[in-house]
């Protein structure tokens, strides 16, 4: 395995002393937590805005099939077809 690089090794040693520095009892997520979690419910809403529009414009009722003669579904939900007298 290589070995690391004087600014490398610099910078662990730096962030490592960071770390033992800060309380982990008092973080917090701060303002960027807070501008983040505030934009992803913006979001969120504005999704459902859009969603409740969209949904309010489909029309649920569905045409009747169109009726055919001949068709095959009308015969087997009919029985045996007759014949014509005319």
């Amino acid at each position: 395995m290589p070995d690391m690089s004087a600014s490398a090794s610099l910078a662990m040693t730096q962030l490592a002393t960071l770390a033992k520095e800060v309380d982990e009892d008092k973080v917090t997520p701060g303002v960027l937590g807070f501008i983040v979690f505030a934009v992803m419910a913006l979001a969120v809403w504005a999704l459902m805005k859009s969603m409740n529009r969209h949904m309010s414009r489909v029309d649920f009722m569905e045409p009747p099939a169109p009726k055919t003669e001949g068709s095959t579904e009308d015969a087997e939900a009919t029985g045996p077809a007759k014949p014509r007298q005319g």
